[in-house]
């Protein structure tokens, strides 16, 4: 089954909103991203109607943070994002009346449930601004070795 990127996804265009100095536009977020730019803006619905981006538009607009980083937990873009299941795990349940399914499905609905509750807490320590200090890091340690394209947007346009 594949996996979703979706939170992924997300957490990198708003990282490189963040470090923006102006707007950015869907097109130029999206090249960032390898994906289209309706498939962007169908993503940045969430985050605008809670209040962490905004889109300005005419020349020169595009997405800017609406939010500071240190205020945006991954939690909250997650739920942003409808809150779509962080673990999954098939549960049979063709047989409903199978006491061995009812045992599995129970335990396995327990454990999932745990698990998601830890990972939701973990999620909510982590902040927007904490990962743009780490990926800040990572950009000089890149710049000091002169390593390869460290995957920043002016690597895409020329822009930051």
């Amino acid at each position: 089954m594949k996996q979703s990127s979706q939170l992924s996804d997300v957490l990198h265009v708003l990282l490189h909103l963040a470090e923006a100095d102006a707007p950015l536009t869907s097109e130029a977020l999206a090249s960032a991203m390898s994906t289209n730019p309706v498939v962007l803006r169908r993503l940045m619905v969430g985050l605008r109607e809670a209040g962490f981006v905004v889109s300005e538009k005419g020349h020169g607009g595009g997405w800017v943070m609406a939010a500071p980083p240190e205020s945006v937990t991954l939690r909250d873009v997650h739920v942003a994002l409808g809150a779509p299941p962080l673990v999954s795990l098939g549960f049979r349940e063709d047989r409903p009346e199978c006491l061995v399914a009812q045992v599995v499905n129970e335990s396995l609905q327990s454990a999932v449930q745990e698990a998601e509750a830890s990972l939701l807490g973990r999620l909510e320590a982590i902040t927007l601004s904490e990962l743009s200090q780490g990926v800040n890091h990572r950009l000089r340690a890149h710049r000091r070795t002169g390593a390869a394209s460290a995957h920043r947007l002016e690597d895409h346009h020329g822009q930051s």
